[in-house]
């Protein structure tokens, strides 16, 4: 295991040019701040650089809400607004893979380690409404831009319903929606199911269930 002082580079961080994509964002976003402590050990637990925009999120943010508080990116967590810290939540749910973001219809993006693909590096999606992990075709960066680019409008827009940005306001970091009949399921569009926000980690858990009993 690296040191803290060979993850930590104040000289070659990656945090301007993620500033830089935070300024010039087409969606909201709502930054959580991190105790120093907690990102010291959250960098420490997930042995990346800081000259790497994961390793930057995680050393200097609790987490990063995106559109609306529809996309949360996983930080270093311990925030009344964003609890959950990305290698708290891998632990006993990563299986191959490194999870690093997830919605509030219950979709995860996840890092392939080998198990998901011959695309070992690249970005995952679990799909809620196939229950399949689906090829994203790029990188933890590239995720970070097209988040922020304003490509998320198309990419949910079967999972959107009128008034979502009035209801995803409501729900916290820590919670999912689930939704009845689910995604995967037969049945009317997105905005005639019932939705109540659930704890994540059920959500997730439930999901991953039914995954593996469907095939």
């Amino acid at each position: 295991m690296r040191p803290l002082s060979e993850l930590i580079d104040d000289e070659d961080s990656a945090q301007p040019l993620l500033d830089e994509w935070i300024q010039n964002t087409k969606v909201t976003v709502a930054v959580a701040p991190v105790d120093r402590s907690l990102g010291d050990a959250a960098l420490l637990a997930t042995q990346v650089t800081t000259r790497s925009p994961m390793g930057a999120i995680v050393h200097r943010y609790a987490g990063i809400e995106l559109d609306r508080r529809w996309l949360r990116v996983l930080g270093a967590g311990g925030h009344a607004s964003f609890p959950r810290s990305l290698p708290e939540w891998n632990e006993g749910r990563a299986d191959g893979f490194l999870l690093v973001a997830d919605d509030v219809v219950g979709g995860s993006f996840a890092i392939n380690g080998g198990t998901l693909g011959a695309d070992a590096g690249k970005l995952y999606y679990f799909a809620p409404d196939t229950l399949r992990w689906e090829p994203l075709k790029m990188g933890y960066s590239e995720f970070l831009q097209w988040a922020m680019s304003g490509a998320m409008e198309e990419f949910y827009a079967d999972h959107r319903w009128h008034g979502w940005k009035k209801e995803v306001a409501t729900i916290r970091s820590d919670q999912m929606f689930s939704i009845y009949p689910p995604l995967w399921a037969a049945g009317p569009k997105v905005g005639k199911r019932s939705r109540r926000p659930i704890p994540a980690e059920e959500q997730f858990a439930v999901q991953m269930d039914f995954a593996k009993q469907l095939g």
